[in-house]
């Protein structure tokens, strides 16, 4: 799969996305890269320690966030996004669920539409990506946890973001799954879904995983979200097994070595 101006071996290999907040209010880094030359430095600071691709996000999605104009989220996010692809040669991710943000940031550069909705927020953000040709990961969400069959209900809701993909004109290799741990779900459905990743591969499309010093991990452990990181590496080895080829996290570098090292133990480096 290619994404900006890399390619990814999607098959054989898991990559870090690398999550830089631009917004005052986020749950883990709220207002920490609100300056832009801050920004910038730890945009260095994870391309040093081995990012891959960098995902830029304007507004929280937090449990209880509130909702940007899509104005406010376009003047947080562009002039980011033009500054990152002016200085660094870096795959640029943008997390939106609204096609006016995304079509600014199509405009300014990035190189992948990153969409919490899956294609179902925004009636026209299918067309938007779909005419930019570039790829998208869509992510599977619900208004609320409440399911008949979980792990079934989740393949369906996804198998609809594929249809809706498909049918704008967005080809099946420019299409990633995200199963939206943290979102729609209680906190036993979460912990499911991580166990049960491996059901995804029935797409053959890459899948990506979210779980960075989330809610989930908090709950488990008891602990803040600043002490959350030897939960997610645990979450990444079990992307890299149940064959993930792409997770989101926070911090890089101990990423990077927990799949180096997950991945060694596979054999597939």
């Amino acid at each position: 799969m290619r994404i900006g101006n890399r390619k990814f071996d999607i098959k054989n290999h898991t990559y870090c996305m690398g999550i830089l907040n631009v917004t005052p209010d986020s749950f883990s880094d709220g207002g920490k890269w609100k300056d832009m030359d801050r920004a910038l430095f730890h945009v260095e600071e994870m391309l040093s320690e081995g990012m891959d691709i960098l995902d830029v996000g304007g507004e929280s999605t937090r449990p209880g966030y509130t909702m940007l104009e899509a104005e406010e989220e376009i003047g947080r996010v562009v002039p980011v996004i033009e500054a990152v692809k002016k200085r660094f040669e870096v795959p640029v991710s943008l997390d939106t669920y609204k096609s006016a943000v995304a079509k600014a940031g199509i405009s300014a550069g990035v190189d992948m539409i990153n969409d919490i909705w899956g294609l179902k927020y925004d009636e026209d953000m299918a067309k938007v990506i779909a005419e930019s040709g570039l790829p998208c990961c869509l992510m599977h969400n619900r208004k609320e946890a409440v399911y008949q069959e979980y792990m079934r209900e989740i393949k369906d809701d996804l198998r609809q973001s594929v249809r809706i993909a498909l049918k704008a004109g967005i080809t099946g290799d420019k299409i990633i799954l995200d199963p939206g741990v943290g979102f729609g779900k209680t906190y036993e459905q979460n912990l499911e879904v991580i166990g049960k990743l491996e059901e995804l591969q029935c797409f053959d499309l890459p899948i990506l995983l979210g779980c960075s010093r989330k809610s989930v991990i908090g709950l488990t452990l008891g602990l803040p979200t600043e002490e959350r990181l030897e939960g997610t590496l645990t979450t990444t080895v079990m992307a890299v097994m149940k064959g993930c080829s792409f997770v989101r996290v926070h911090d890089i570098k101990e990423n990077v070595r927990a799949i180096r090292m997950a991945e060694a133990i596979l054999g597939r480096r």
